[in-house]
């Protein structure tokens, strides 16, 4: 098998020339009928993937408030929950510290047939490791090569990777922290480190650039989806992750198992393929 050739895109990623006035849904009713239509089509997606046992990793990174949770429960909800973990990523542990950094994601890595979502990733390496200074600058500028080579031995390995950047104004952000702080139900979202990067943000805007122009390839593109508008970003994130996985897989139900449809047809009378009564 040749190895994948890890090609950088061409066409630049820049935040401020992303169309933040999306259009936006008609009533919540258009919403939810086509976040449904979306998310079945997930679930035919996936069951395809479990049966034929293939792999699939989803990135989610943006801002902080960029709704990266809400739009990662709107595409699970539907799902069987056995093809499928969710992976919070925090501060490392002690122990992690210890390792190379990337050796916790080998560890939530996706069995045959499943898929692993990672709420933030190792893209922390380039990203608040390097803003806060966590990760020395020879080692941030390393790890550029280092993640383009870790996808490429995944890739190689048949796992789909679908990368997704959520990005919202410095307005909507405000207005998102604001509620927060004023919802009780909705405060343990916001904490000191929240207000601290919002301080720091035309140094992550770089950050986030410099990580689209090294590590977004034609083998694993970014996919950055403005996300001003909630409703608009669940939508497009579905249809975003639907895409990707669907590319080059032929989705639709697995052959009836020949032993299955005859002892089906010796034990219960039961013929597949059959007209059903009623119908």
């Amino acid at each position: 098998m040749t190895r994948t050739e890890i090609k950088p895109l061409k066409e630049k990623i820049r935040l401020s020339d992303l169309p933040m006035k999306t259009a936006l849904m008609e009533s919540k009713d258009a919403y939810e009928k086509q976040l449904g239509r979306l998310q079945k089509e997930l679930l035919r997606i996936q069951q395809t993937y479990w049966h034929e046992k293939r792999r699939a990793v989803l990135v989610f990174e943006g801002w902080d408030a960029g709704g990266k949770g809400g739009a990662i429960r709107r595409m699970t909800e539907p799902l069987d929950p056995r093809g499928f973990h969710v992976w919070p990523i925090g501060a490392p542990t002690a122990a992690e510290q210890g390792r190379h950094y990337l050796w916790r994601f080998w560890q939530r890595l996706p069995e045959p047939g499943t898929f692993a979502i990672f709420d933030r990733s190792w893209y922390g390496r380039v990203l608040v490791e390097r803003v806060e200074g966590f990760a020395a600058p020879k080692d941030w500028k390393r790890a550029y090569d280092e993640i383009n080579e870790f996808e490429r031995l995944l890739i190689d390995d048949g796992v789909r990777i679908i990368k997704i950047f959520l990005h919202i104004s410095a307005e909507e952000q405000l207005n998102r922290f604001r509620e927060r702080l004023t919802n009780p139900y909705k405060r343990w979202k916001l904490t000191q480190e929240d207000l601290r990067n919002r301080g720091r943000r035309h140094d992550y805007e770089k950050a986030i650039e410099d990580m689209f122009d090294r590590t977004s390839t034609e083998a694993a593109p970014w996919n950055v989806i403005p996300a001003n508008s909630k409703w608009y970003t669940r939508t497009r994130v579905l249809e975003a992750v639907n895409a990707a996985l669907a590319k080059g897989v032929k989705v639709g139900p697995p052959p009836v198992d020949p032993a299955l449809q005859e002892a089906a047809a010796e034990l219960l009378g039961i013929h597949i393929g059959a007209p059903v009564p009623g119908e």
